[in-house]
């Protein structure tokens, strides 16, 4: 007997029925058992000469029914790819399948519910108007962004009067009085940022003060009784911060430093985007940094395009034929019983409508012969490279040291199988957008960002 398949009448499901004879099998038993033989130790035999009769008693019926189930897994896969039949979810056992006594019978007939992926007929066309939203920065990103590149290249100075967001080095000193405090504490090389002097009277003492002059203060009250931060700038233990409560310090300052962001000019051009760059102004740059923006936002635009078009594919799909109880069974043993009934049954029709996206989708992707290569991957990676350190200012990222980065990425397993799929996705947004009419529509971040709120809620 072969292995054979019969369909239910709407085609939505199939029963695969694999007979088993002891040739099918026998032999890969008998081979095993030589190995384990071999290997085993048996108490009062030297390794590799115990009776076969014992080795068999001992092991041969956990290697028979290891050996049928990976013939009747091999044949059935097999039957399913040879007859290319595409498979929902997984074979499950058929519910009608009679007991198998696998200890003392010899030949065996075994039967696996299958559910069909239906055909669905959904063509694109451009009377589906789907809308696409770019994302444009505002003026003041644009400007805020050009701001963290004057910062990033600009340098440290020495100043000589003290402003909030300066570095002020000096000598810390515990005062009694108006006199330095014997066995006080005294820090050589104290330093603070008056910006981050959370007390506005205290911090007042600072900003507007002159190197070489002395400030006296509380720390305590300046950090209000932070022990963290006391502690570090004291340099004293956190258990003892409360004894310097209402405590009086002087500061003499020794240094000022301050960072003086890169002015807009032709050394900032060089610096930042080389010699040979042809950003040499301001509206340049400007138009740059809006192409980068640009670059960063048309991901989430395909994304929103995306699922706008799911709708449009699920509304045209309208009912599909499925194998609903099969499908509610698989759900139920992919999740290893942790859904319950009711549960299933509430995400089962959400589950459908992606499921009948995925089919157009992957019809579609056939049909233009749509792979994802190595290049792809990498070309990919690239652009998240860039968008993340974009996110930290860096939008001059040397070339070698984006490769780097891209390449380290696409070394993490799940880190590659998630990018290929966003590849695909991109790769489908851009043959559907051919099809459909798009209806173009910019919008700032602010905008896209309650779209996507609407969609979420």
């Amino acid at each position: 007997m072969a292995v054979s398949i019969q369909y239910t009448k709407n085609n939505a499901a199939a029963v695969i029925t694999i007979p088993v004879t002891k040739a099918d099998y026998q032999p890969e038993v008998d081979k095993a058992l030589k190995n384990y033989r071999q290997r085993a130790d048996i108490p009062g035999f030297r390794r590799g000469h115990a009776p076969m009769g014992m080795i068999q008693k001992k092991f041969g019926l956990g290697i028979k029914i290891e050996e049928i189930n990976r013939f009747v897994g091999r044949e059935l896969y097999d039957y399913i790819n040879t007859n290319k039949l595409n498979v929902l979810g997984e074979p499950l056992p058929a519910l009608d399948a009679p007991e198998q006594d696998l200890e003392k019978g010899e030949d065996f007939v075994f039967s696996f519910d299958i559910a069909l992926a239906p055909k669905v007929e959904v063509k694109l066309t451009k009377s589906d108007k789907i809308p696409y939203y770019r994302i444009e920065a505002t003026d003041e990103m644009i400007s805020q962004h050009i701001e963290q590149m004057l910062n990033s290249h600009g340098q440290q100075i020495e100043a000589e009067i003290i402003e909030e967001k300066d570095l002020v080095k000096g000598i810390l000193t515990e005062l009694e009085g108006d006199a330095t405090k014997q066995e006080g504490v005294r820090v050589e090389n104290a330093m603070l940022l008056p910006s981050y002097i959370k007390s506005e009277e205290q911090k007042a003492k600072f900003v507007g003060a002159a190197k070489a002059t002395t400030v006296v203060f509380d720390p305590y009250a300046a950090y209000e009784g932070n022990e963290h931060e006391l502690a570090s700038f004291l340099h004293i233990d956190k258990t003892e911060v409360e004894q310097y409560k209402d405590k009086s310090f002087s500061f003499e300052i020794t240094s000022i430093s301050r960072h003086v962001p890169a002015e807009l000019n032709e050394e900032f051009f060089v610096n930042a985007f080389g010699q040979e760059s042809e950003i040499k102004d301001e509206e340049s740059l400007r138009t740059q940094v809006r192409a980068g923006f640009r670059e960063q936002f048309d991901p989430e635009s395909d994304y929103k395009f995306l699922l706008d078009l799911r709708q449009k594919i699920e509304e045209k799909a309208g009912s599909v034929e499925l194998a609903d109880d099969l499908l509610k069974r698989w759900l139920k043993v992919s999740k290893e019983g942790k859904l319950t009934d009711e549960e299933i049954e509430r995400e089962y029709p959400q589950m459908i409508q992606g499921l009948v996206y995925q089919l157009v989708k992957d019809d579609l992707l056939a049909e233009h012969q749509v792979q994802v290569t190595d290049a792809d991957l990498q070309a990919f990676a690239l652009v998240v490279a860039k968008s993340q350190f974009a996110q930290y200012g860096m939008s001059s990222v040397p070339d070698a040291i984006l490769a780097q980065y891209a390449k380290s990425m696409l070394e993490k397993e799940d880190t590659r199988r998630n990018i290929a799929a966003r590849v695909m996705d991109n790769k489908f947004a851009e043959i559907a957008k051919t099809l459909v009419t798009l209806e173009e529509k910019s919008v700032s971040p602010e905008e896209f960002g309650a779209l996507m709120q609407a969609v979420e809620a």
